[in-house]
Protein backbone atom coordinates (compact mmCIF):
# COMPACT_ATOMS: atom_id res chain seq x y z
CA UNK A 1 0.00 0.00 0.00
CA UNK A 2 1.55 3.47 -1.13
CA UNK A 3 2.11 6.00 1.60
CA UNK A 4 -0.65 9.14 2.01
CA UNK A 5 1.12 12.61 1.31
CA UNK A 6 1.18 12.68 5.12
CA UNK A 7 3.04 9.84 5.55
CA UNK A 8 5.47 10.35 3.36
CA UNK A 9 7.04 13.87 4.53
CA UNK A 10 6.51 12.30 7.47
CA UNK A 11 8.92 9.23 7.03
CA UNK A 12 11.00 11.37 4.80
CA UNK A 13 12.06 13.43 7.75
CA UNK A 14 12.65 10.77 9.74
CA UNK A 15 14.60 8.81 6.87
CA UNK A 16 18.49 8.73 7.30
CA UNK A 17 20.24 6.69 4.69
CA UNK A 18 19.43 7.33 1.07
CA UNK A 19 20.35 5.26 -1.89
CA UNK A 20 20.76 6.51 -5.38
CA UNK A 21 20.61 3.19 -7.53
CA UNK A 22 22.79 4.48 -10.31
CA UNK A 23 22.44 1.73 -12.93
CA UNK A 24 25.57 1.12 -14.50
CA UNK A 25 27.50 1.21 -11.31
CA UNK A 26 25.78 -1.32 -9.63
CA UNK A 27 27.87 -4.64 -9.09
CA UNK A 28 24.78 -7.07 -8.75
CA UNK A 29 21.46 -6.62 -10.41
CA UNK A 30 19.74 -3.23 -9.82
CA UNK A 31 16.69 -5.41 -7.64
CA UNK A 32 19.40 -7.57 -5.39
CA UNK A 33 20.78 -4.19 -4.61
CA UNK A 34 17.75 -2.39 -3.76
CA UNK A 35 17.00 -5.48 -1.24
CA UNK A 36 20.06 -5.58 0.12
CA UNK A 37 20.24 -1.70 1.03
CA UNK A 38 17.07 -1.88 2.23
CA UNK A 39 17.84 -5.17 4.40
CA UNK A 40 21.13 -3.01 5.56
CA UNK A 41 19.01 -0.25 6.55
CA UNK A 42 18.42 2.23 3.81
CA UNK A 43 15.25 4.46 3.96
CA UNK A 44 15.17 5.95 0.25
CA UNK A 45 16.05 4.51 -2.82
CA UNK A 46 15.98 6.78 -5.79
CA UNK A 47 16.34 5.34 -9.55
CA UNK A 48 19.01 6.80 -11.73
CA UNK A 49 19.79 5.75 -14.95
CA UNK A 50 20.91 8.70 -17.90
CA UNK A 51 21.92 6.55 -20.31
CA UNK A 52 20.16 3.06 -20.15
CA UNK A 53 17.59 2.42 -22.91
CA UNK A 54 13.71 3.67 -21.69
CA UNK A 55 12.40 0.38 -22.12
CA UNK A 56 14.76 -0.92 -19.43
CA UNK A 57 14.33 2.21 -17.26
CA UNK A 58 10.35 2.08 -17.01
CA UNK A 59 10.88 -2.02 -16.11
CA UNK A 60 13.04 -1.00 -13.47
CA UNK A 61 10.85 1.62 -11.67
CA UNK A 62 7.84 -0.33 -12.11
CA UNK A 63 9.86 -3.37 -10.40
CA UNK A 64 11.73 -0.97 -8.04
CA UNK A 65 7.90 0.35 -7.18
CA UNK A 66 6.76 -3.30 -6.23
CA UNK A 67 9.71 -4.14 -3.74
CA UNK A 68 9.49 -0.56 -1.85
CA UNK A 69 5.90 -0.66 -1.82
CA UNK A 70 5.92 -4.16 -0.27
CA UNK A 71 8.52 -3.34 2.40
CA UNK A 72 7.70 -0.07 2.96
CA UNK A 73 10.62 1.96 1.38
CA UNK A 74 10.40 5.84 0.11
CA UNK A 75 10.28 5.12 -4.15
CA UNK A 76 12.02 8.20 -5.58
CA UNK A 77 12.93 8.71 -9.58
CA UNK A 78 15.63 11.27 -10.77
CA UNK A 79 14.61 13.63 -13.57
CA UNK A 80 11.87 11.80 -14.82
CA UNK A 81 8.43 13.00 -13.85
CA UNK A 82 6.45 10.95 -16.49
CA UNK A 83 8.12 7.51 -14.87
CA UNK A 84 7.70 9.04 -11.65
CA UNK A 85 3.77 9.39 -12.71
CA UNK A 86 3.75 5.90 -14.51
CA UNK A 87 5.56 3.78 -11.87
CA UNK A 88 3.42 5.43 -9.06
CA UNK A 89 6.77 6.53 -7.17
CA UNK A 90 6.64 8.69 -4.50
CA UNK A 91 8.20 11.61 -5.36
CA UNK A 92 10.97 12.99 -8.29
CA UNK A 93 14.11 14.65 -7.32
CA UNK A 94 15.40 17.37 -9.79
CA UNK A 95 18.47 19.34 -10.41
CA UNK A 96 19.42 22.79 -10.59
CA UNK A 97 19.73 22.32 -14.62
CA UNK A 98 16.42 20.61 -14.65
CA UNK A 99 12.50 21.95 -14.90
CA UNK A 100 11.34 24.32 -11.97
CA UNK A 101 9.80 22.87 -9.07
CA UNK A 102 7.01 24.75 -10.03
CA UNK A 103 6.71 22.93 -13.32
CA UNK A 104 7.66 19.63 -11.60
CA UNK A 105 4.53 20.14 -8.79
CA UNK A 106 2.44 20.69 -11.75
CA UNK A 107 3.29 17.74 -13.52
CA UNK A 108 3.25 15.58 -10.63
CA UNK A 109 0.80 16.70 -8.12
CA UNK A 110 0.85 17.67 -4.58
CA UNK A 111 0.77 14.14 -3.64
CA UNK A 112 4.59 13.49 -4.43
CA UNK A 113 7.59 14.69 -2.52
CA UNK A 114 9.99 16.37 -4.38
CA UNK A 115 13.49 16.92 -3.76
CA UNK A 116 15.93 18.87 -5.31
CA UNK A 117 19.93 19.39 -5.08
CA UNK A 118 21.78 22.46 -3.83
CA UNK A 119 24.95 23.07 -3.89
CA UNK A 120 24.88 26.33 -2.00
CA UNK A 121 22.77 27.99 0.65
CA UNK A 122 21.07 30.33 -1.71
CA UNK A 123 20.13 27.28 -3.95
CA UNK A 124 18.86 25.61 -0.40
CA UNK A 125 16.93 28.54 0.36
CA UNK A 126 15.62 28.88 -2.90
CA UNK A 127 14.30 25.63 -3.08
CA UNK A 128 12.60 25.78 0.39
CA UNK A 129 10.96 28.81 -0.51
CA UNK A 130 9.61 27.13 -3.80
CA UNK A 131 8.47 24.10 -1.58
CA UNK A 132 10.91 21.28 -1.84
CA UNK A 133 9.98 18.95 0.25
CA UNK A 134 13.84 18.16 0.82
CA UNK A 135 16.90 18.73 -0.25
CA UNK A 136 20.44 16.84 -1.43
CA UNK A 137 23.10 19.08 -0.14
CA UNK A 138 26.48 18.66 -2.12
CA UNK A 139 28.80 17.56 -3.31
CA UNK A 140 30.33 17.06 0.09
CA UNK A 141 34.00 15.26 -1.37
CA UNK A 142 34.77 14.77 -4.51
CA UNK A 143 32.57 12.29 -6.75
CA UNK A 144 32.92 10.56 -10.09
CA UNK A 145 29.03 11.07 -10.57
CA UNK A 146 29.04 14.80 -9.99
CA UNK A 147 32.29 15.66 -11.69
CA UNK A 148 31.25 18.95 -13.30
CA UNK A 149 30.46 20.21 -10.13
CA UNK A 150 32.82 21.38 -7.49
CA UNK A 151 33.33 19.91 -3.91
CA UNK A 152 31.33 22.18 -1.90
CA UNK A 153 33.09 20.71 2.14
CA UNK A 154 31.29 20.37 4.90
CA UNK A 155 30.85 24.10 5.54
CA UNK A 156 28.03 24.25 3.88
CA UNK A 157 26.49 21.52 5.83
CA UNK A 158 27.20 23.42 8.92
CA UNK A 159 25.20 27.00 7.14
CA UNK A 160 21.98 24.32 6.04
CA UNK A 161 21.64 23.29 9.29
CA UNK A 162 21.38 26.65 11.32
CA UNK A 163 18.94 27.90 8.70
CA UNK A 164 17.07 25.64 6.76
CA UNK A 165 14.04 23.63 7.98
CA UNK A 166 13.04 21.48 5.93
CA UNK A 167 15.17 17.74 5.76
CA UNK A 168 18.45 17.70 3.42
CA UNK A 169 20.98 15.37 3.04
CA UNK A 170 24.44 15.52 2.69
CA UNK A 171 25.42 13.83 -0.71
CA UNK A 172 28.44 13.07 -2.51
CA UNK A 173 31.41 11.40 -2.02
CA UNK A 174 30.37 9.95 1.62
CA UNK A 175 31.50 6.50 2.80
CA UNK A 176 32.45 5.17 6.25
CA UNK A 177 35.84 6.34 5.94
CA UNK A 178 34.47 10.17 6.22
CA UNK A 179 31.00 10.11 7.63
CA UNK A 180 31.77 11.01 10.62
CA UNK A 181 33.11 14.50 9.12
CA UNK A 182 29.64 14.77 7.74
CA UNK A 183 27.83 14.21 10.83
CA UNK A 184 30.55 16.14 12.61
CA UNK A 185 29.13 19.08 11.05
CA UNK A 186 25.67 18.72 11.57
CA UNK A 187 24.30 16.64 8.69
CA UNK A 188 21.74 13.89 10.26
CA UNK A 189 20.83 12.41 7.35
CA UNK A 190 23.22 10.81 3.88
CA UNK A 191 22.61 10.10 0.38
CA UNK A 192 25.04 7.48 -1.32
CA UNK A 193 25.70 5.72 -4.47
CA UNK A 194 29.14 4.16 -4.66
CA UNK A 195 30.08 3.32 -0.87
CA UNK A 196 26.68 0.76 -1.51
CA UNK A 197 26.53 0.13 -4.88
CA UNK A 198 29.27 -0.38 -6.11
CA UNK A 199 30.63 -2.78 -3.05
CA UNK A 200 31.09 -6.16 -2.92
CA UNK A 201 29.29 -6.48 -0.48
CA UNK A 202 26.18 -4.49 -0.40
CA UNK A 203 24.68 -5.60 2.95
CA UNK A 204 27.45 -5.24 4.97
CA UNK A 205 28.11 -1.85 3.61
CA UNK A 206 24.67 -0.37 4.50
CA UNK A 207 25.24 -1.94 7.81
CA UNK A 208 28.30 0.00 8.33
CA UNK A 209 26.89 3.01 6.99
CA UNK A 210 23.83 2.75 9.57
CA UNK A 211 26.18 1.69 12.55
CA UNK A 212 27.44 5.29 12.12
CA UNK A 213 24.40 7.34 11.73
CA UNK A 214 23.63 5.70 14.58
CA UNK A 215 25.88 6.90 17.15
Amino acid sequence: MAMSDKDLRKAIKEARLYVLLTINLCKLSVLDTARLAIRGGADVLQLRGKDVPEKELRRLALELRALTKEIGAIFIINDRPDITIEAQADGLHIGQEDMPIEEARRLVGNDKLIGISAHSIQQARQAQANGADYLGIGPIFPTDTKARVNPVGTQLIQQVAKEITIPFFAIGGIDTYNVRQVLAAGATRIAVCSAIVSQEDVLDAARGLCRELSR
